[in-house]
């Protein structure tokens, strides 16, 4: 199975060759619970999330990531920030890429559907917030999480 293996203002880390917008979307349910996914590419939690693809915008993006990993449906209501830290180096195992970061974060809106592994996830959780600390996560991840608990009255980016 390849990997995903990331990397922060590491001197080990291989130097960036591209750059991809991406979306991640943090789904709460009513009972104030997180969806969250367990990566099949690292082991590790996170929201939904992926590449935004020629011919769709961010929230197009958001949406058809969220549901092919998680089987949940949502609708994008808000951005939470927005992530480019050129120390974040994202290296994909199967073809030597070395992506800097370039993510998106958005808010949405549970609309239906159940939580469904895919190819992508090995689990797909609605977890109380809570319980979020003790999740295995990548430190960009956590950030992400932690600016949506905020709920700062306007986006973070870097």
């Amino acid at each position: 199975m390849p990997k995903r293996i990331d990397y922060y203002d590491d001197p080990d880390s291989p130097a960036a060759n591209s750059i991809v917008p991406s979306v991640n979307v943090v789904v709460e349910n009513d009972e104030h619970e997180i969806l969250m996914i367990r990566r099949s590419d690292n082991g590790n939690w996170a929201v939904p999330g992926g590449a935004i693809d020629l011919g769709e915008s961010m929230s197009q993006a958001g949406v058809r990531e969220t549901l092919e990993e998680t089987g949940i449906q949502c609708e994008v209501t808000d951005i939470i920030g927005v992530y480019t830290d050129p120390k974040h180096i994202i290296l994909y195992t199967s073809n030597g890429e070395a992506r800097q970061e370039f993510s998106i974060l958005l808010r949405g809106r549970l609309i239906g559907g159940e939580p469904t592994p895919s190819s992508e996830s090995t689990d797909v959780r609605w977890i109380p917030t809570t319980e979020l600390a003790d999740l295995t996560m990548d430190r960009s991840m956590r950030r992400r999480i932690n600016h949506y608990l905020e709920r700062a009255p306007s986006p973070y980016f870097d």
